[in-house]
């Protein structure tokens, strides 16, 4: 079931026809996951009764798609916010999925939604925000999607509200290739390295040339996993959380602590990890999200990282001429009403969701 995000006229709907499949992607099924783009042939990171061995996520399984130059896109300084207003009410709650570097459809997402205006600054008073990871890599523009959120951070806390941010597998992937580069790591399947992987699912030069200090700090410093109003918001649908502590903070803290060690073949452990996928898509789906749901608390989880047409089983293929394959019109509600996919395919043409919870069933 895929549920819309309301009314109003669509940023990017768009079948998915001109969707490449890579070829291994249907090796041993019609949708062999692997994980966040990073998957090597006939693996499946957590599709239950495939073996896991020797997974190692140095091949993509998403396509880059070029959509031009890279957008430059000039952050000014903010002026000294004003004062927040005293308040202790909550505002609507809203969650933005797999962002990717498409700034231009960030943009319009979150103005139809009445998050910003015209001018691309938050208007929407106390709402809560949150963007469920990835924000770079695939698209034109990584760094102006990463400066965009941070400068709504700022506003919506001088407006009462907040806008807050996830740590997707894409920011561990940047992080790792600014940090160590080439340095060889220990894969699990041979050689590997986080410059290779970045760069084969997606990395953009003009991204690496344009990363600063503060955006790796503020990377380096995202929650991996957060509670808000019932609903267990996370980057990938994969019960590797779990691997990390038995709390919300406990996981928090070993994630960024893992990071400030700054071991490669740690950071490449935890990218490992976090790209695995499609835990909650099968028949064990639901008691998979329960299990997370019994250790973390709440009713529902929110993620992003799969694409919506990878989960319904239906990416199209090079032979759909006649424009089949699945329209995304909203997040699409799973494994027993328990699960809600937030990646609309903004990187093969689908559309960048931006939702309020909760959601009708």
């Amino acid at each position: 079931m895929t549920q819309g995000a309301g009314q109003g006229p669509d940023v990017r709907t768009a079948t998915l026809r001109d969707f490449r499949v890579p070829a291994y992607v249907h090796e041993t099924g019609p949708v062999q996951g692997g994980s966040a783009g990073v998957a090597g042939p006939g693996v499946s990171g957590d599709i239950p009764g495939t073996p896991d061995e020797g997974y190692t996520p140095t091949q993509r399984d998403l396509p880059v798609i070029n959509r031009g130059d890279t957008v430059q896109v000039e952050v000014q300084a903010m002026p000294e916010p004003p004062q927040a207003p005293a308040s202790d009410e909550h505002g609507p709650l809203f969650v933005v999925g797999d962002v990717h570097g498409y700034l231009d459809e960030l943009l319009a997402a979150l103005q139809e939604q009445g998050l910003i205006d015209a001018d691309g600054d938050w208007s929407a008073g106390n709402a809560r925000l949150w963007f469920l990871g990835d924000f770079t890599d695939r698209g034109p523009d990584g760094i102006g999607v990463i400066d965009l959120v941070m400068r709504l951070s700022a506003q919506a806390a001088a407006a009462g509200g907040y806008c807050k941010a996830l740590m997707g597998n894409h920011e561990l992937l940047l992080l790792g290739a600014k940090r160590f580069g080439d340095t060889p790591v220990n894969s699990g399947a041979g050689t590997a390295t986080f410059q290779a992987a970045w760069l084969l699912n997606g990395g953009q030069k003009t991204d690496m040339e344009r990363l600063e200090d503060h955006h790796l700090q503020w990377m380096a410093r995202l929650d991996a996993i957060e509670a808000e109003d019932g609903h267990l918001l996370m980057h990938s649908d994969t019960t590797a959380y779990l691997d990390y502590g038995d709390s919300i903070e406990a996981v928090n803290d070993t994630v960024r602590e893992t990071l400030t060690r700054n071991d490669a073949d740690e950071c490449w452990d935890l990218f490992r990890k976090f790209t695995k996928r499609f835990a909650f898509r099968d028949e064990s789906g639901p008691s998979a999200v329960r299990e997370l749901l019994d250790m973390y608390g709440g009713h529902r989880v929110v993620h992003g990282h799969s694409p919506i047409p990878y989960l319904l089983g239906d990416v199209g293929s090079e032979d759909d001429s006649d424009g089949g394959g699945p329209v995304i019109e909203g997040p699409h509600i799973y494994a027993g009403g328990l699960a809600i996919a937030m990646d609309g395919g903004v990187t093969m043409a689908g559309k960048l969701l931006v939702c309020q919870l909760p959601l009708d069933n």
